[in-house]
């Protein structure tokens, strides 16, 4: 009688551990597997939140099928205490130990709120933006002069959510008072910018901010970037070209990015210069007078005046010889690599075309032609906007 209990009980017990083992599999078959999730979604990691609330979060929006077997399989991986605080893109069907990899390994949130604070040459914009996740694209949800107009609840309200990220974008073309101005607009940034940094030294581009950064590090971060820049490009400059430093480079990129906003057209445009500064002519071009009348401190917002043109400035290179003593804005990458590699052209002027580019002559009889068709161009603008 007790050999045919404990036989029953041997039975029963590898019934059992089959039957746990049954479930153990089960359960990680439905932690590693695709989860339910059909259309991609943002999760939201509030500072100081539980496993325990994201996983019912999740649960609840159907990410996952059991918020239970989601916290054990995070018990099981030892990342249960490992929660960082941010938003993260959830793509569909991700598996319930990709969505706890994603919300325990931190770095920066992707998806959510972004605020791009954009430093252009006119003016200084304050962007706001999220992430759709069923399209992967950002949709603007306010757009808005942060000297100038009144400052939109939703800034406020997203500014201070927890997986908001910030960055400063700098265009091509932007002088370094208008960069130092436009970082004292940001109000998640603290702290001053005691100097002016040298003309042309940032570098335009796209930079990641964190609340409380302070501006000067921010610049240091746009002036060390340009550096590497102006290194790599000179180190590749073409042989024989009539600059003698990379200072020299500089200040001609900076004239090639105020001449053109045409991306294929800036090696035309340093030909010119170059073969210009080959033949001992002078530059002769507007951008360096104006910036000798501002001093890249706003914008002229007029034509220029004769009596301008014929100042001498040591910035008016209808005036002076050869390149102006500084650059005369923060040129771009594309600017500097024109810069170094300039195309081999017969050109010596250029105006524009009316189409947003320029026509180049090799005469001055044919670049008299191109600037009449200009001044017909003008003109008839002129007439259109004054309704006649």
């Amino acid at each position: 009688m007790w050999r045919h209990i404990a036989s029953n009980a041997v039975t029963m017990l590898i019934v059992l551990l089959f039957l746990v083992g049954g479930v153990i599999l089960w359960g990680k078959s439905q932690y590693d597997g695709a989860g339910p999730l059909s259309e991609a979604m943002c999760v939201e990691v509030p500072s100081g939140s539980t496993m325990r609330r994201i996983s019912e979060t999740l649960e609840d929006s159907g990410a996952v099928t059991s918020s239970a077997i989601f916290r054990m399989g995070a018990e099981y991986a030892d990342k249960a205490d490992q929660l960082k605080a941010g938003s993260y893109l959830v793509p569909p069907g991700a598996s319930m130990a990709q969505i706890v990899d994603t919300v325990t390994r931190g770095g920066a949130s992707t998806c959510g709120t972004e605020v791009v604070y954009r430093i252009g040459v006119n003016r200084v914009s304050v962007q706001l933006r999220e992430l759709n996740p069923q399209t992967n694209q950002f949709e603007e949800m306010a757009n808005f002069n942060p000297a100038v107009d009144e400052t939109p609840d939703i800034y406020t309200d997203r500014k201070a959510s927890v997986g908001t990220r910030f960055r400063v974008a700098l265009a091509e073309g932007v002088t370094s008072w208008q960069i130092v101005e436009g970082l004292k607009a940001m109000d998640v940034l603290e702290g001053s910018v005691e100097a002016l940094p040298p003309e042309g030294s940032l570098a335009p581009d796209s930079y990641e901010v964190r609340p409380g950064d302070q501006r000067a590090n921010v610049v240091e971060r746009m002036r060390a970037a340009q550096e590497r820049r102006v290194a790599r490009v000179w180190e590749n400059r073409q042989p024989g070209l009539p600059i003698e430093t990379p200072e020299e480079l500089l200040i001609l990129a900076s004239i090639i990015e105020k001449e053109t906003a045409v991306a294929e057209e800036r090696r035309q445009v340093a030909s010119v210069f170059v073969n210009r500064l080959n033949r001992g002519m002078r530059l002769q071009t507007d951008p360096t007078v104006i910036y000798g009348v501002t001093e890249g401190r706003g914008v002229l917002g007029r034509g220029l005046r004769q009596s301008e043109l014929r100042a001498a400035t040591p910035w008016n290179t209808y005036v002076i010889e050869g390149l102006p003593p500084t650059p005369i804005a923060n040129p771009g990458l594309a600017s500097l690599e024109a810069a170094a590699a300039p195309l081999e052209t017969p050109y010596i002027f250029f105006v524009a075309d009316g189409t947003g580019g320029h026509a180049f002559a090799e005469t001055l009889a044919e670049h008299n032609r191109n600037v009449a068709q200009w001044r017909r161009i003008e003109a008839e603008r002129a007439n259109q906007s004054s309704g006649n």
